[in-house]
C-alpha cells in the first residue's frame, strides 16, 4: 500500500516537474533578443577602441615626460595631434606611430617644439620638485608618465594633464606660482575621476 502511494506520489511529481519545465520554456527564448542590442553600438566602442590604441601610442613614446603634453582628436578615421614637447624627434615619433595604427587614415601634427633654454631647463626642473615634492601631489608622480604635465616657456608655466579633486588643482598651481623666476601659471588640468582615461 506505501509502496503504491509512494510510486503514484513519484509519478504525480515527475509529471509535474515535466509540465513546469514545457510551460517554462516559452519564456526562456524572450530572454535573449536583449542581449543581442548592443551590436548596434558597435561602432561607438570601435571609436573608443581606436581612441585607446592612440593614446597609448602616445603614452610609451620614447623620450614623453611630465615636460611633454601631447593630445590628439578623433574624426572618424582622422587624427589631430597637439601640445608641446621638448624633442623635435619626438613630434616626428608621435605621428608616425598613430599613422601606424589601423583604422587611422591621416594625422595632422600640430604638436609644437618647444625652444631650447637653459633657463627655462632649471624652472622646470624647480617646477617639478614644487608640485611632486609635495604630499598632496606626490602620488602623481608615482606613474612612469605623471597626470600632471608642466610645459614651461620663457618663465611662463602651463600646467596640462588631470588631477582628481579642485583642491589638487588649485594646489598645484599654488606650487608652481611660488617658484622662483616663474612670470605666470595658466593651469589646464582637468578634474578626472578615478578610472577615467588620462593623456
Amino acid at each position: 500500500m506505501h509502496h503504491a502511494i509512494r510510486r503514484i506520489f513519484v509519478t504525480f511529481l515527475g509529471v509535474g516537474l515535466g509540465i513546469g519545465l514545457i510551460l517554462a520554456a516559452p519564456s526562456l527564448p524572450a530572454q535573449h533578443p536583449p542581449a543581442a542590442k548592443p551590436a548596434a553600438a558597435a561602432p561607438k566602442s570601435e571609436e573608443s577602441q581606436l581612441s585607446r590604441e592612440i593614446r597609448h601610442q602616445l603614452i610609451v613614446l620614447p623620450y614623453y615626460s611630465v615636460f611633454d603634453y601631447i593630445a590628439f582628436t578623433l574624426d572618424t578615421d582622422k587624427v589631430t595631434l597637439s601640445g608641446y614637447v621638448l624633442r623635435p624627434t619626438l613630434k616626428a615619433h608621435a605621428e608616425a606611430a598613430v599613422k601606424s595604427l589601423e583604422g587611422v587614415s591621416s594625422v595632422k601634427n600640430l604638436i609644437e617644439v618647444l625652444p631650447k633654454s637653459s633657463t627655462d631647463d632649471d624652472s622646470r626642473r624647480a617646477v617639478y620638485r614644487a608640485i611632486f615634492e609635495d604630499s598632496t601631489l606626490q602620488r602623481y608622480a608615482v606613474p612612469e608618465v605623471p597626470v600632471i604635465h608642466v610645459i614651461l616657456r620663457n618663465g611662463e608655466v602651463t600646467l596640462e594633464g588631470a588631477v582628481l579633486t579642485e583642491a589638487e588643482k588649485n594646489l598645484a598651481s599654488t606650487r608652481a606660482t611660488g617658484v622662483s623666476g616663474i612670470s605666470s601659471v595658466k593651469n589646464n588640468l582637468t578634474i578626472r575621476p578615478k578610472g577615467a582615461p588620462a593623456n
